[in-house]
This record gives C-alpha cells, structure tokens and sequence, in this order.
C-alpha cells in the first residue's frame, strides 16, 4: 500500500498524493488544513495527479479543503483528480461543486 501525503512544494501548490482512505483521512485533514492556512498564495490548487487510489475519503478532504481556504480568504482549485474520484464526484453530484481546473 502506498503511503499518503499532502506538500508544498511551490507557493500555493499543493500536492496530494498516495492513497487516500480512512487509514491515511485524519492526517491529510490536519496537514492540509495547516498547509493552507499558512500558504502565502490567494490561490491554493490541490494537484491531485499523485494520488493512486481514493475511497469517498478523497472527496471529503478536498471538501474540508474547499472549507479550510474559504475560512483563510482564500480560492481553491483541484487539478489532476483521477479517474476514481471523478467517478465518484460524478455519483455523489459533486462534480458540480469542486472548483475542478478546466
């Protein structure tokens, strides 16, 4: 099993990676919150091209994500989402919601 994470790599990037389920949720939560909160950038984008497999988990952290940047001032774009979590986004109506990259 792939580990997960979250990084910042460049100002307002942040990287998502790994697999996200119930295992890995509560650490991204916490470190994504944090990362977004402290980043300098207006613009957070979540690049979610790393993440190798994601449960309803996935959906949720860029939910609270959403959250979390609104609650910082600033705006929110997820780029990369795979096919798995597209798939579920699209089930789940929320694909509407996500400010996915066009």
């Amino acid at each position: 099993m792939s580990r997960a994470g979250i990084v910042e790599p460049s100002s307002g990037l942040l990287q998502l990676s790994g697999v996200l389920d119930y295992l890995s949720g509560s650490a991204l939560r916490e470190q994504g919150g944090r990362l977004i909160a402290a980043s300098q950038a207006r613009v957070c984008v979540i690049d979610c091209a790393s993440v190798d497999k994601s449960s309803s988990v996935g959906l949720s952290l860029l939910l609270a994500f959403m959250r979390d940047a609104q609650a910082a001032g600033k705006s929110l774009v997820v780029r990369g989402l795979p096919e798995d979590m597209r798939e579920l986004a699209s089930v789940s109506g929320l694909l509407e919601v996500l400010p996915l990259e066009t």
